[in-house]
């Protein structure tokens, strides 16, 4: 975002079609096991699916309780049973792609079982995942992933417009951002991630409806982006949130970039 005198220019953003799959790793082998299995050999059958833009794994940290701050009505603290070990962020060229790729996303669901414990798919419209070009040429030493679960009462059309029309300038107004995405989700729907012998259980009120990554220069920004702006941000989420489950990244991986398959993973 380009600041010229005391006037603000809005960044460039890009439309796409994104699915994210929250993922949990088995518990009856060590968590970091599940995490070189996904990072390694399961990220090869995604990479080679026809048809993707952008293939990237989110790694969470393990102790994450919720970074957000206390919030009255609100939950941010993550509960222990729902807390994600990771997201695999899956970009499509186009609306028709999932289906190209149906061969090597058969592949994906067989070997799930051998590292997750539940995997949840949550995907938008086409065009409703969004990028915003706020650092050019710049890569985050940091991340914070953030969900977010509508209030009683809050339409899915309504938390939509508020995402893309307030949550997101007001992002754009705390300055310093190396990344920001915005996914908004359609209905739960099981049906399309039944994975077999894993777990697909998200109780109604359990469910996310949308997510913000924010990149920062490095650790300290991403916590004094907390410190100074979380207080503010949460009077705008309140009327229109019930819980706001932040997340520290350990690293973003990227295997597939515009198209093309990386010959190694990016950080």
């Amino acid at each position: 975002m380009k600041m010229s005198g005391n006037v603000t220019t809005t960044p460039e953003v890009s439309k796409h079609f994104t699915s994210s799959i929250l993922l949990w790793m088995r518990t009856d082998q060590p968590r970091q096991a599940g995490m070189d299995r996904w990072k390694g050999p399961h990220s090869g059958i995604i990479s080679a699916t026809p048809g993707l833009l952008e293939y990237r794994q989110i790694h969470l940290a393990e102790h994450n309780p919720g970074r957000w701050p206390n919030a009255s009505g609100i939950e941010t603290a993550i509960p222990e049973d729902r807390r994600i070990d990771g997201i695999a962020e899956v970009t499509f060229e186009n609306a028709l792609s999932p289906l190209v790729g149906r061969k090597q996303t058969a592949l994906a669901f067989e070997d799930e079982v051998n590292i997750f414990r539940r995997t949840l798919l949550h995907a938008g419209p086409p065009g409703s995942s969004r990028w915003y070009d706020v650092a050019p040429g710049g890569k985050p030493g940091s991340r914070a992933i953030i969900y977010l679960r509508r209030g009683d009462g809050e339409g899915t059309v309504a938390f939509h417009t508020f995402v893309k029309k307030d949550l997101t300038p007001a992002l754009l107004t705390t300055g310093g951002l190396k990344e920001l995405r915005t996914q908004v989700f359609l209905p739960w729907n099981e049906k399309t991630w039944d994975t077999p012998n894993v777990a697909h259980d998200n109780p109604d009120d359990q469910h996310l409806h949308a997510s913000v990554i924010l990149g920062f220069s490095d650790d300290a920004a991403r916590d004094a982006f907390y410190d100074d702006h979380a207080g503010h941000l949460t009077e705008l989420l309140a009327p229109h949130v019930s819980a706001i489950h932040a997340y520290d990244a350990d690293a973003a991986l990227t295997y597939v970039r515009n198209g093309k398959i990386l010959p190694h993973y990016e950080e």
